[in-house]
């Protein structure tokens, strides 16, 4: 080959590799969330969106990729001193954005140890106003004063801070013992308090049922009372009455066998004779009394038997006296064994009607106070004053 020939070929081969790499450094492609700041000869050119962009080869350049997604940059502990000088030491969480990534690329030289940076002091400024305790209870507080700060100072970077987070803030270890046993103290305390009222509402609760268990039984007490003075009463009303009637109906039982004796002594037309004996009978019965230590039979007894035969008889033919019937005015004599008709009822053993209402009415009264103690709040039952019925037999 030709030494004109292998130069022209060397040539062409230049010349093709010049066009493809002219070619290849002319087209680029942008992902999707990042932006490329391109560069001409040097000056900021502008800044390409996601997508095919075209250079212009050897003149125009990339200066630097920037992502848009929001993006978490965790930061080291820093040590932070409080306003009653404690140090403590607090991690923070930063979220951020870039919004002008032209900004982000020029106006600051790395912009994430600038956020940092801008964190620390912040912090500093804004927790060093606090105490500790503040500090330990005022997490939102704090976030919100870091995101203000932060966001006003990286807005001529081209960011944007979205939320700040305090990861730990952690106290010394001395501070943390006395914080714990402070707690502990704070625990037995309200658990003391908590036991202590617990025994109070329980006592209180003790008392207030012993009281009404109190008036309860002496409401019971009192109905009980109440309702055994008037079942006394109307049984000693009953038992009166009872007696009244017995003492009455014996006294007329006494004076119907006294008729009804004479009334059969009459129709029997009795002897002398047997007046006699039957006397005779009924002597060892009066005698018979613990009192009677000895009886004498009166001399004149026979004059009396006499006496007593004339008036009930009349002389016979031989001399005795008999019994002499009362003429019949046409009245009619019932015989001596026959039952009258005004003592008929006296055999009658059915329960009164009146007794038996009144004696129903009673223990339905009873009935209803036992099942229902001071139903109407004020301890008297329908019946009366005081629970005493005013009904009576």
């Amino acid at each position: 080959m030709e030494p004109v020939t292998l130069v022209l070929y060397i040539v062409i081969a230049a010349v093709l590799i010049l066009v493809v790499t002219a070619v290849v450094k002319s087209i680029t492609v942008v992902r999707q969330a990042e932006a490329a700041v391109i560069e001409r000869l040097g000056r900021y050119q502008r800044t390409a969106s996601p997508g095919l962009t075209f250079l212009v080869p050897f003149i125009d350049r990339i200066r630097e990729r920037v992502a848009l997604w929001e993006q978490v940059v965790s930061f080291p502990p820093q040590p932070v001193i409080t306003q009653d000088n404690l140090t403590v030491s607090i991690d923070t969480v930063v979220y951020y954005q870039v919004t002008e990534p032209r900004n982000a690329v020029y106006e600051i030289n790395d912009y994430i140890n600038g956020v940092q940076q801008l964190t620390t002091t912040t912090l500093r400024d804004v927790v060093g106003g606090m105490s500790l305790e503040q500090a330990l209870t005022s997490r939102e507080m704090i976030n919100t004063g870091l995101r203000r700060a932060l966001d006003d100072a990286t807005g001529p970077w081209g960011l944007r801070v979205v939320r700040v987070e305090l990861k730990a803030i952690d106290p010394p270890p001395s501070i943390q013992d006395s914080m714990e046993r402070q707690m502990k103290a704070d625990r037995e305390k309200r658990a003391m308090i908590l036991t202590a009222e617990g025994h109070r509402e329980a006592a209180i609760a003790e008392a207030q049922g012993n009281k009404q268990a109190a008036i309860l039984s002496a409401e019971g007490a009192k109905q009980a009372a109440i309702l055994a003075a008037e079942a006394e009463r109307q049984s000693t009303m009953l038992r009166a009455q009872g007696e009244r009637a017995a003492q009455y109906y014996q006294a007329q039982g006494e004076a119907k066998a006294i008729e009804k004796t004479f009334a059969a002594i009459k129709a029997g037309r009795p002897t002398p004779e047997m007046l006699a004996y039957q006397y005779l009978q009924t002597l060892p019965q009066m005698a018979q009394g613990e009192a009677n230590k000895l009886w004498v039979v009166p001399s004149d007894f026979g004059k009396a038997l006499e006496g007593f035969t004339r008036m009930l008889g009349a002389p016979g033919e031989d001399g005795v006296f008999r019994y002499q019937p009362t003429p019949d005015d046409g009245a009619g004599v019932s015989r001596p064994g026959a039952t009258d008709d005004d003592v008929a009822d006296w055999f009658d053993t059915s329960t009164d009607p009146e007794i038996a209402k009144v004696v129903a009415a009673a223990e339905q009264r009873a009935d209803a106070a036992v099942a229902e103690p001071g139903a109407n709040g004020s301890g008297r039952h329908a019946g009366g004053e005081g629970g005493v019925p005013t009904d009576t037999v």
